[in-house]
């Protein structure tokens, strides 16, 4: 009888701790998501997301409508459209991007692909390479719930880049942020061990 007890305090005790932690992690997401831009960035990184055949999610065409917003109140700044083809994509997540970026009067010529990455590491790391060496202040654009760890990872690739957060389709929200709380802790954990 005590064995069961001791066993229903230490689940319930795991549950709280786990309740905590979520909720922390989930401050610190909507921390992120609500800072603005201080300062007209030189450039911008948009990171990719699932693109249908050729049509862009709701969630791409969100962080696509945050970027053409931005760039057509910052005429000087430019924007890297990063994200390989994946699996269902018949394009590359990045020329989704610039098709969306473009159909809104943004001009080509403000517009580098980067089409290979397939994760948000890659999506910076690639992305870095294309910045020209006269840009110093940059933009990550991603949906609202994403911003968080995107920023971390690029700051673990010298990259000091703020936020443009873009918005979560509603009914995306309970699966982005259940997925993203699993994606930043396997982040901590990775980084835990590198050390």
């Amino acid at each position: 009888m005590k064995t069961r007890k001791n066993i229903f305090i230490g689940l319930g005790l795991f549950i709280l701790i786990v309740l905590i932690y979520f909720a922390i992690l989930h401050t610190k997401i909507r921390e992120h998501s609500a800072m603005e831009a201080s300062n007209p960035a030189d450039y911008i990184i948009i990171l990719g997301a699932r693109v249908k055949g050729e049509v862009p999610s709701l969630a791409l065409q969100y962080r696509i409508d945050a970027a053409a917003m931005y760039m057509k109140k910052n005429k000087q700044t430019i924007a890297i459209a990063s994200g390989g083809q994946g699996a269902g994509e018949d394009i590359s997540e990045a020329e989704s991007i610039k098709r969306g970026l473009v159909q809104q009067g943004i001009h080509e010529s403000r517009i580098l692909l980067e089409d290979k990455s397939t994760d948000t590491v890659e999506n910076i790391k690639y992305s870095k390479k294309l910045i020209p060496k006269d840009l110093h202040t940059g933009l990550l654009v991603t949906n609202d719930f994403h911003l968080y760890r995107a920023k971390s990872i690029a700051r673990d690739q010298g990259l000091n880049l703020e936020g443009l957060p873009a918005k979560t389709p509603v009914i995306a929200i309970p699966k982005s942020y259940s997925r993203e709380y699993l994606a930043i802790t396997k982040y901590y954990l990775v980084k835990l061990f590198q050390k």
